[in-house]
């Protein structure tokens, strides 16, 4: 019986909290606490992504932001969201393959952008509904600063593949995963698309 894949611990969250607090160092980026640990929370969901993240990274993105936008309710919300996170993540940690397929960098920005500007409208409708008080929120800073974060998630993936340098390094590192579970040689792993597992099927 094979073992299930890794989870996403507490641990892998604050190294991404770590990783992500560094980089917005390098790289001179002011945001917020909360924008910083939403930005490390992507990182958590996308070391195991679930379909609809994944579908992001496959499908085109006008068509993502077409259906997201002719939803309605908290599926509208949902799916802007995810889009957003989707292509912040891709921008971030992908941006050499995006340029490499021709694909217009600024539009591909300027769809997460939106995707965040509409579910932050969307919050903001409901306080107002509801009589709250409407501080800004951490969408709207993603949405306003979307091209540095994506800066941000640069420098972390170019942190984390500097170990991970070539297909030999990258069997080494899988095997040393294999010996130790180390969360940190996970994020490595995953920082080039692969997921590692225990069990009969191999890497992922």
């Amino acid at each position: 019986m094979s073992t299930p894949s890794i989870a996403v611990s507490p641990s892998i969250t604050q190294y991404f909290r770590d990783a992500i607090e560094g980089a917005a160092q390098a790289r001179r980026v002011d945001a917020t606490e909360a924008a910083l640990t939403y930005l490390a929370g992507v990182l958590c969901d996308y070391a195991h992504p679930p379909p609809e993240a994944e579908s992001t990274l496959t499908e085109p993105l006008t068509f993502l932001l077409h259906d997201a936008m002719n939803d309605a309710g908290s599926s509208r919300f949902r799916k802007l969201r995810t889009l957003g996170d989707g292509v912040l993540y891709a921008a971030g940690f992908f941006g050499d393959h995006i340029d490499r397929r021709g694909a217009d960098r600024g539009y591909v920005l300027s769809v997460g952008a939106t995707a965040y500007d509409n579910a932050a409208a969307m919050l903001r409708a409901r306080a107002q509904r509801a009589g709250e008080r409407n501080p800004p929120g951490v969408l709207e800073e993603l949405a306003a600063r979307f091209e540095r974060f994506v800066e941000v998630l640069s420098e972390v993936a170019e942190t984390t593949m500097s170990a991970v340098r070539d297909e030999r390094s990258i069997v080494k590192a899988y095997e040393r995963w294999l010996k130790t579970g180390s969360p940190h040689l996970a994020v490595e792993l995953g920082a080039r698309g692969i997921v590692p597992t225990r069990g009969t099927s191999g890497v992922h």
